[in-house]
């Protein structure tokens, strides 16, 4: 018994099943057309994924630029109060320096933790809005 298999290109983008020749049977057509969805589908998903890392990036920027410029700021603010620190002449005047910037360090840390929290909130926001479409269509 021999097998004779035959090679015919298949058109799938503006001809239809009934056009494309030795596939315009029903299960032809239908597995040519579940593959164009499946095609649609996989674009829609890698669309998806990178507006999803677009965002992950521009948010992972903004994070990295506010720590930066945050820890920059206490470096500086510890150094100018350890400054002070040396230039006091009394132990009174040294505890009043210590503890001015004990205060002022507490309030900017808790300040940054904040805007923190918010860029991190903003970034699952932006993260997971593409992802809202696609669970619409799955309703």
């Amino acid at each position: 018994m021999q097998y004779k298999f035959r090679y015919e290109p298949v058109k799938l983008g503006s001809a239809t099943c009934s056009e494309t020749p030795g596939y315009g049977s029903e299960k032809g057509c239908a597995m040519v057309k579940n593959f164009e969805d499946l095609q649609q589908v996989g674009k829609e998903n890698v669309d998806i994924a990178l507006k999803s890392m677009g965002a992950l990036s521009k948010s992972g920027q903004a994070i990295a630029v506010e720590v930066a410029d945050y820890s920059k700021k206490a470096f500086e603010d510890g150094t100018a109060a350890l400054e002070k620190l040396f230039g006091v002449k009394s132990l009174e005047k040294a505890i009043e320096v210590q503890n001015d910037y004990a205060k002022t360090a507490y309030e900017g840390f808790v300040a940054e933790a904040s805007k923190l929290g918010s860029l991190y909130t903003d970034f699952a926001k932006e993260a997971y809005k593409p992802f809202e479409t696609l669970m619409a269509k799955a309703k």
